[in-house]
């Protein structure tokens, strides 16, 4: 006699690990998307906080040659 037979999963096992596998892949997903939204987000900010600071400076460095 084998001992170490392994256990064949029934159709409806392998259907809910199916559907898990599935809903674990949406869940890892849609936190990758929400991380890069937030990074472009942020990225986005700092670009445009840093074009008003090189206006501002450039505007000063045009008063100062004047």
């Amino acid at each position: 006699m084998n001992t170490h037979q392994r256990k064949v999963p029934s159709a409806a096992h392998r259907e809910a690990h199916k559907a898990f596998r599935q809903a674990d892949t949406k869940a890892v997903m849609s936190e990758y998307e929400r991380a890069q939204q937030a990074f472009h987000a942020n990225r986005e900010r700092l670009k445009a906080e840093r074009l008003a600071r090189e206006a501002a400076a450039g505007g000063e460095r045009k008063r100062k040659k004047s």
